[in-house]
């Protein structure tokens, strides 16, 4: 049997997703969580061959869950696909990248070639990753950004990151640059659209 952990916060997606794998006749389901912070601990005490993660949990997202599990078979099940965010997958180690609207035989049959020692990834995202191209922005570009899509004022945001205002603005408008917005709302609106924050 594979044993697989299911890490999803939607109640009725991961209750869904360990229903169809149920019904394979070599998959078992050990474990289901809906945080992200408790799958490293779920992990330990469960064993499982292959863990199945979305990206934005409560606790601790996805992705950065996939960078605590490196050595563990991770499959990033999710709805965004988007190709920062499979960039970003993959640099964290996991073995494959999913979208949710894949048909349930497609779920289960990446679970038994991540096992098996391939690397699944969504075709049709992989296409559009390979055109898009890795994010133009640096960490801390992105880290600005992010603050900033809750709109802070560049006061806010230079006191939470310990940065100046003049730091901040620097940042915000390296990052209004790369991403060809106008300002540094569509900033964030183009840089979470391609998965870079």
């Amino acid at each position: 049997m594979i044993r697989v952990l299911i890490a999803d916060d939607q109640d009725l997606v991961r209750g869904g997703l360990a229903a169809l794998l149920s019904l394979e006749d070599d998959i078992e389901v050990v474990a289901e969580v809906g945080r992200g912070d408790e799958v490293v601990a779920a992990t330990r005490e469960h064993a499982p061959d292959v863990i199945l993660l979305d990206i934005e949990m409560p606790g601790m997202s996805g992705l950065a869950v996939a960078e605590q599990l490196r050595g563990h078979r991770v499959v990033i099940v999710t709805t965004f696909g988007r190709p920062g965010y499979l960039s970003r997958a993959l640099d964290a180690g996991v073995a494959g990248y999913v979208v949710k609207d894949a048909p349930a035989a497609e779920l289960a049959a990446t679970v038994r070639r991540v096992l098996a020692g391939e690397r699944v990834i969504d075709p049709r995202l992989a296409v559009t990753a390979l055109t898009t191209g890795p994010s133009p922005l640096t960490q801390r570009e992105a880290e600005v950004l992010r603050v900033a899509a809750g709109e802070a004022t560049v006061a806010d945001i230079a006191r939470r990151l310990f940065l100046t205002e003049g730091t901040v603005r620097n940042y915000l408008s390296a990052a209004i640059g790369k991403t060809g917005a106008r300002n540094r709302a569509e900033a964030v609106r183009v840089a979470e659209s391609r998965g870079w924050l």
